[in-house]
């Protein structure tokens, strides 16, 4: 995933959010957390399905000596379905801006970039302990909750741009450990679970192999293989640093004006820059315009009108695209290398013009459009092959 996005200010050190340190409670229709009593007597039965099986409550029921080579790969394969369950809304929202030089579209870019390398990260650490991460195989179905039983009570859909879907999607996943507003529902923080993740490459010390991990440009940051236990260490930190697990304050985020990604969606919520009063932060600064939009309607896609033919070959267009993308993401990390990661990348660019025409495409009886529906693979396809 090399550059894709606009250039951005290589001096500035991007303070992230991402929503790998988020809270940790089941929600409904994912795994319920072990009781102390089954998680001492079977700590890794709950940890041998695949994707979409493990709930990160879960995982911090087994106890710190069970935290072994199975708990780290399993660990990091529910943060690959994480960070993979953020990237298509916030494309979707960026696609629907009209004006990609505005600010809105800066700020959106920005995080899209920043998912995109915390993918990159925990598919490194995850290869780096013989593992491969399970990247198709992982795609969600929208509206979804988040993979893991994070953020309880947030349903991830997809939908152009619109100030609901800032706040109730947007937000919603980056609210970090202790917001400036707290009108979001809140849930236990898990500032612990990458402490335990690293507490556990510590004490089970696995070897750490180079092959296949990749190294890359994303926006502003390098993507570097983890070789020894402090490049983990620091890997893991700066994920922890960025995102809700922490206590980083607005005056952190802002300290070199590049907003962390809560704050950056408020500013676009609430129309205004972040900025501080005393001793009070609010969004009280210069305005952020809300930009025009392409009025992409929201998921499920069942409930839409039956497209045009036209409008139907290109979802099915584009969702075949999608999957080629995941695919060769796939294909990366199982001994493809740079030439799979090129090919997922310019992939990726080739989804644009087909969401773009598909949210300019009117939707019969409604002022809404059509527009990329992301639909996952079929289970049958989800077969991992290098290159």
């Amino acid at each position: 995933m090399a550059e894709t996005g606009p250039a951005r200010d290589e001096t500035a050190s991007v303070r992230r959010r991402t929503l790998l340190a988020s809270t940790a409670a089941a929600a409904a229709g994912v795994l319920a957390p072990a009781t102390a009593a089954q998680a001492a007597a079977a700590p890794h039965d709950r940890l041998k399905a695949g994707p979409g099986s493990a709930s990160v409550a879960g995982l911090l029921t087994v106890a710190d000596g069970d935290r072994d080579l199975e708990w780290i790969t399993t660990a990091l394969q529910v943060a690959v379905e994480l960070e993979l369950c953020t990237i298509p809304p916030y494309l979707c929202a960026w696609w629907s801006v009209k004006d990609r030089a505005g600010e809105a579209a800066r700020l959106i870019r920005r995080v899209i970039d920043d998912e995109m390398y915390h993918l990159g990260v925990v598919c490194n650490l995850l290869v780096a302990v013989g593992g491969q991460p399970r990247i198709k195989e992982a795609a969600p179905a929208y509206p979804c909750p988040l993979p893991g039983g994070v953020r309880t009570g947030v349903t991830v859909y997809l939908s152009g741009l619109t100030r609901p879907f800032v706040h109730d999607v947007m937000m919603a996943i980056e609210t970090p450990e202790a917001p400036l507003a707290r009108d979001l529902p809140g849930s236990p923080t898990i500032g612990s679970f990458y402490d335990g993740l690293l507490t556990a490459f510590r004490t089970t010390a696995p070897s750490l192999s180079a092959d296949r991990q990749l190294s890359t440009r994303i926006g502003t940051d390098d993507l570097q293989p983890a070789l020894t236990l402090d490049d983990v260490e620091r890997s893991l930190e700066a994920v922890k640093e960025q995102g809700e697990g922490t206590t980083a304050s607005p005056a952190d985020s802002f300290g070199d004006d590049q907003p962390a990604h809560y704050y950056a969606f408020g500013e676009i919520y609430h129309g205004r820059r972040l900025q501080k009063a005393g001793s009070n932060w609010d969004f009280t600064g210069e305005p952020v315009p809300f930009p025009d939009t392409r009025p992409m309607t929201g998921t499920p896609c069942e409930t839409w009108p039956a497209p045009p033919a036209h409008t139907g070959q290109l979802m099915d267009t584009f969702d075949a695209a999608y999957h080629a993308v995941l695919d060769s993401l796939d294909a990366a990390w199982a001994g493809g290398g740079a030439r799979s990661l090129d090919a997922a990348v310019h992939g990726m660019r080739g989804l644009e013009p087909i969401a773009v025409e598909l949210m300019e495409t009117a939707m019969p009886g409604t002022t809404s459009t059509y527009g990329p529906r992301f639909r996952p693979p079929p289970a049958s396809e989800n077969t991992i092959t290098g290159v």
